[in-house]
């Protein structure tokens, strides 16, 4: 094989390779939309559930996805990502519900052990709220397989009981894309199309699909401060504590979530090809190197699972 035919016929194996996982979630999504009365996609404005919009776009068209976007704001979530959200869900003429941890704290169903507690983990509680609030019978979510010990052991169609709690050792198989949606009253599903793919599938696919994203998931010079082995970003909500140096470096988050437990990863990759480039050789989850609240115990995220989280 010649040097000019080796980069082509790799980039053909991917992106065979991406239309297969795209065909996979195309099919999970309109099997959603047939097999519930009450679905709704869960949608942060995050780069998973972005990838997600597009493949709902190409399984039902612009403007015509049928089920609403719900999200559940903790009220600390960086203000990119969510003036990205509301654009985006206007440009696709989308539903978006959104509801709040404050809203819960304020009802006293959810209550901080201390008022810097992050309020990462109540999400739970709102969620469920929403949850039987809209009578939802399945939420779709972009989790997948690669992030994280406790997802890895998720079925694509996962049940909840009638508590929203989720059983990995009771969960149904999934033989030949055959999924079992029976639901006794109260009971719900989460679902995950791109369960199978990765990190590197969902930048191959932002970048194939040039899906916009927001700004903070590129390089950007920001002031961190270093914390247990990871850049801590420096807000309002995560001062300094004494004795750390503020430094600046330049940054990119590789997921987004709450400000007080998200962190950036030192990076000059300014779009999505540099990106891809950089998660080829990355040994390490992009929870377990920006995440600190699955730093923890190695059970955190079972737990919270197991809560009800998403």
């Amino acid at each position: 094989m010649n040097a000019r035919a080796e980069p082509q016929l790799l980039g053909q194996l991917s992106n065979r390779h991406l239309d297969a996982l795209e065909e996979e979630a195309i099919f999970v999504l309109r099997e959603v939309a047939a097999a519930f009365e009450r679905p709704t996609l869960l949608f942060s404005g995050g780069k998973d559930s972005l990838v997600l919009l597009r493949c709902a776009e190409k399984a039902f068209g612009a403007g015509r996805i049928p089920y609403p976007l719900l999200m559940i704001d903790t009220g600390h979530n960086f203000p990119e990502v969510t003036q990205f959200r509301d654009q985006r869900a206007r440009e696709l003429g989308a539903e978006l519900i959104v509801r709040s941890v404050e809203d819960s704290m304020k009802r006293g169903t959810v209550r901080l052990a201390h008022p810097g507690e992050s309020r990462n983990v109540h999400q739970s509680v709102t969620l469920l709220e929403a949850i039987e609030e809209f009578r939802f019978d399945a939420l779709i979510g972009g989790a997948r397989r690669d992030e994280e010990k406790a997802r890895a052991k998720e079925r694509i169609f996962s049940h909840r009981d009638g508590f929203g709690q989720w059983q990995p050792k009771a969960q149904r198989p999934e033989l030949w894309t055959l999924f079992n949606t029976r639901l006794a009253p109260g009971e719900h599903f989460r679902v995950f199309p791109i369960s199978n793919w990765t990190e590197l599938d969902v930048w191959q696919y932002i970048e194939r699909e040039a899906i916009e994203l927001p700004s903070i998931y590129y390089a950007h010079q920001r002031p961190v401060v270093e914390r247990r082995g990871l850049l801590v970003p420096v807000t309002e909500l995560t001062p300094p504590r004494e004795g750390e140096e503020v430094i600046t470096r330049t940054v990119r988050f590789r997921t987004v979530g709450d400000i007080t437990c998200t962190c950036p990863v030192e990076s000059p990759a300014a779009n999505a090809a540099q990106v891809v480039l950089e998660t080829l050789s990355v040994e390490v989850s992009e929870r377990g190197a920006t995440r600190m609240d699955d730093k923890t115990s190695e059970a955190s995220m079972e737990k919270r699972k197991k809560d009800g989280y998403f």
